[in-house]
C-alpha cells in the first residue's frame, strides 16, 4: 500500500463520508500549488470554493497570523479585544456599510442573515409575529445547516433531513417577474447569490440583479446578497454585485474573508437593520476573535489596493478566452463565469466531472466537480498567467481538443 493509499484508508477509517475527496493526500502547498505525501506538486485550480483567493501560505496572512499568536487568539465576546474595533471599522468601509456582526463560518452568517432578516421584518417593517417570509432562488447553495437546507432545491442536500424550517419561498434564478409575482407583504427579504457558484457558476441575466434591487426597495424589502464565494475579489470587482453597479441592503461575506487561514465570516449592513440585535439575542464564542480579526484586516488592506481585482479581471478575460471556443465543439457544452471563475459543463462523451477530474489530477490538476457535469474553475487569484496556460492545456488533453 502506497503512503498515498494508506493516509486515504486512515481518513475513510474515522471519518464520517459526507465527502468525496478526490484520491489525493496533501502535505504542503505554497502559491497556486499543492504537494503532496509523495513529493508530486499539483496545480490548484480550485481555491477552497474561494477561500483561498490570496494564495496558498501568503506571507502577508501569515505573518499577521504568528504576530497575533504571539498576543492573545481568543477573548470570546465577553470582553473587548484591541483587534475588533479596526475591523469592524474597516469591514464596514469596504462595503459601504455602517455595522458588522462576525461570525466563523459562511453557513453560520447566512443563518444570522436569515434572523436578520425576520427581527427587522417584525421590528421595523411591522410583519405580524410568526408570518415572515423570505424568498430564495432555485438551486441555490447557502450552506448545509437544518434551516438553510430547508430552503435548497438540491435533493443531495435535503433529503432526510426534515422536518424543515418553513418561511421560505424558492422561485427561478433570473427570472425576475416570478420574484416579483412571489413578494407580498409578509415578504421581508430576497436572498440570492449574485453568481450561483455550486449551481455550476451560474450567472443571472443582465439586468436582473439592478431589478431585483428596484423590487426589493419598491416594496419595502431587504436585499440580501450572498457573497461568500463570489465576493472579495473573485470575479475582477470587490463584490459580484459591483458589475452592475447594485448595492444590496446586506453583504453576507465568509471563505476568501479569513483569506485560507481560519474560518471568519461575517454579515454586514446598515445601523436601520443590524441595530435590531440587542445582547444576548446572537453570538458566537470565536466570532470576532483576535485571531480572525488580524488575518482579516490583512484580507481587507490587500484588497484595498485593488491589486487583486484587477488581476482577476485581467487573467479572467485570458482565462475565457481559452475556454470560450471549447464549448459546442463536441467536449463542452457550455462555458459560464465571470472574473477568474468559470463552469465547464462536461459532454457526456467525455465522461462525468468526477472523471474528467479525475483525469486531470493525474495530469498534475486539481479541480472539483459539481452536480454531475460541471467541473468548476477557480484558482487562487494570484496565480501566474503560465501556471494558467498549463493548466488549461492538461484540461485540453484530457477532454482530446
Amino acid at each position: 500500500m502506497t503512503s498515498t493509499e494508506r493516509g486515504i484508508a486512515a481518513a475513510e477509517a474515522h471519518s464520517a463520508h459526507n465527502y468525496h475527496p478526490l484520491p489525493v493526500v496533501v502535505a504542503t502547498a505554497e502559491g497556486a500549488w499543492m504537494t503532496d505525501v509523495t513529493g508530486r506538486r499539483y496545480l490548484d485550480l480550485l481555491a477552497g470554493y474561494s477561500a483561498l483567493n490570496f494564495g496558498h501560505g501568503n506571507r502577508r496572512l501569515l505573518d499577521a497570523a504568528r504576530a497575533q499568536l504571539e498576543r492573545v487568539t481568543l477573548t470570546s465576546r465577553a470582553f473587548h479585544h484591541d483587534r475588533f474595533a479596526d475591523f469592524c471599522t474597516r469591514l464596514a468601509e469596504l462595503c459601504g456599510m455602517e455595522l458588522v456582526l462576525p461570525m466563523n463560518t459562511g453557513a453560520e452568517a447566512v443563518e444570522t442573515a436569515v434572523k436578520t432578516a425576520r427581527k427587522w421584518g417584525y421590528r421595523v417593517k411591522g410583519v405580524p409575529d410568526g408570518r415572515a417570509k423570505i424568498i430564495v432562488a432555485d438551486n441555490n447553495f447557502h450552506g448545509r445547516t437544518t434551516t438553510i437546507v430547508s430552503f435548497s432545491t438540491d435533493p443531495e442536500a435535503r433529503a432526510d433531513f426534515g422536518p424543515y424550517t418553513p418561511g421560505f419561498e424558492s422561485v427561478p434564478y433570473g427570472d425576475l417577474a416570478a420574484l416579483a409575482a412571489a413578494v407580498d407583504e409578509h415578504t421581508v427579504a430576497v436572498l440570492l447569490e449574485p453568481i450561483q457558484g455550486e449551481a455550476g457558476v451560474l450567472v443571472p441575466p443582465t439586468g436582473y440583479l439592478p431589478g431585483v434591487r428596484k423590487l426589493t426597495r419598491d416594496r419595502d424589502v431587504l436585499f440580501i446578497a450572498d457573497e461568500i464565494q463570489s465576493g472579495l475579489g473573485r470575479t475582477g470587482r470587490t463584490f459580484a454585485c459591483e458589475h452592475e453597479d447594485v448595492v444590496p441592503d446586506v453583504y453576507v461575506l465568509g471563505k476568501a474573508l479569513g483569506g485560507g487561514v481560519v474560518p471568519v465570516s461575517a454579515v454586514v449592513s446598515s445601523r436601520e437593520v443590524l441595530g435590531v440585535f440587542a445582547p444576548g439575542e446572537h453570538g458566537s464564542t470565536f466570532g470576532g476573535n483576535p485571531l480572525a480579526c488580524a488575518v482579516a484586516l490583512e484580507v481587507i488592506a490587500m484588497l484595498r489596493t485593488g491589486e487583486f481585482q484587477q488581476r482577476a479581471t485581467e487573467l479572467g478575460a485570458h482565462l475565457h478566452h481559452e475556454l470560450g471556443p471549447l464549448a459546442g465543439g463536441g467536449a463542452v457544452d457550455a462555458v459560464r463565469g465571470r472574473g477568474l471563475w468559470a463552469g465547464v459543463d462536461i459532454n457526456p462523451s467525455r465522461g462525468s466531472g468526477r472523471a474528467v477530474s479525475e483525469r486531470l489530477l493525474a495530469r498534475g490538476v486539481l479541480v472539483k466537480e459539481t452536480h454531475g457535469a460541471t467541473i468548476r474553475i477557480a484558482p487562487p487569484l494570484m496565480i501566474s498567467k503560465a501556471d494558467l496556460d498549463w493548466g488549461l492545456d492538461q484540461l485540453r488533453h484530457v477532454l482530446g481538443v
